[in-house]
Formats: structure tokens, C-alpha cells, sequence
């Protein structure tokens, strides 16, 4: 299932980046430039970012084995000595 939200958020993300593009205009200079830079680099951080999640996501196989471990705790005998 968190797949599956990564992928949608990489893909959301492509799209805004594919409409985005044509408009920024790193030419000017100055300020819209600077904006333009920044949008970028923060876009590219959010790409990044849900790219690295998608692909290294732990498998279920991992979660279900340490679900039965928390499901039977063990409990702690005390001895006492002396």
C-alpha cells in the first residue's frame, strides 16, 4: 500500500515538474531567477526523496515477524540470591 503512495507522489511530482518547467526562466536573472533555482532544488528534494522511499520501502515479510515477536512478549524471570 505505501508503494503504491510513492509511486503516486513521484508521479505527481514529474507532472508538476513536466508543466512547471516551460515557465521558470533562469535567463532573467535577479530575483525570478533565484525563485526559479530554489523551486527547482526543492522539487528535485521532494523527487529525491519519494524515489528513495519507493525503493527501499522494507519487504512485509520483515513487519510480520516482528509483529509475532510483540505479540508474545516474553517475561522476565527475577531470582534472588543471598
Amino acid at each position: 500500500m505505501k508503494k503504491n503512495r510513492y509511486l503516486l507522489y513521484l508521479l505527481l511530482c514529474g507532472v508538476m515538474l513536466y508543466i512547471a518547467m516551460p515557465e521558470l526562466n533562469f535567463q532573467v536573472g535577479g530575483k525570478e531567477a533565484l525563485f526559479a533555482g530554489s523551486w527547482l532544488f526543492l522539487a528535485l528534494l521532494v523527487f529525491a526523496g519519494n524515489l528513495a522511499a519507493f525503493l527501499y520501502t522494507p519487504k512485509k515479510r520483515a513487519r510480520t515477524a516482528s509483529r509475532k515477536m510483540e505479540a508474545n512478549p516474553k517475561r522476565k524471570s527475577r531470582v534472588y540470591t543471598g
